[in-house]
């Protein structure tokens, strides 16, 4: 039996910590950068490796940084990353009315409050969708009928 600890890490862990430290730093980072900042234990190229998969995802934007590239996150928190992959998910299917009604059949009542909230039909709710300009793709989500009834 071996002494030497497993080196995996859950998956997505490595892109946490990274995303976390480009969202502490307030400005763009090299892989060097990232590296430094978390503390040196991993090498340059795994860095590098991450913050590419990451703009292939377009959670990041990168711009030429003399021979390297500098990353700069194109989510702003933990929350607007799962928003973009919830609306990465919704995208895959092409019949978003199925998919949005068999989500919101699946949320606790709490969550559902909130979203009728959010969308202005819910109490002490607006008739805006939000207010960030981003929620719906440019849609009205108010003007579909369908199975989600209170």
């Amino acid at each position: 039996m071996s002494d030497v600890p497993s080196a995996r890490r859950p998956a997505g862990e490595l892109e946490a910590e990274v995303l976390t430290t480009l969202w502490a730093a307030r400005e763009p980072l090299t892989p060097q950068d990232v590296q430094t900042a978390l503390g040196g234990d991993l090498a340059r190229t795994t860095v590098a490796t991450i913050l590419a998969r990451l703009h292939d995802k377009g959670t990041v934007e990168r711009t030429r940084a003399g021979r390297a590239y500098s990353y700069t996150p194109t989510v702003q928190d933990p929350a607007g990353l799962a928003a973009r992959r919830m609306h990465t998910e919704l995208g895959r299917e092409a019949d978003h009315s199925t998919v949005l009604a068999r989500f919101v059949s699946d949320l606790s009542t709490e969550d559902e409050r909130l979203l009728r909230e959010l969308l202005g039909g819910g109490e002490g709710g607006n008739d805006s969708a939000g207010g960030n300009g981003d929620a719906g793709g440019g849609a009205d989500p108010r003007s579909t009928t369908g199975p989600v009834t209170p």
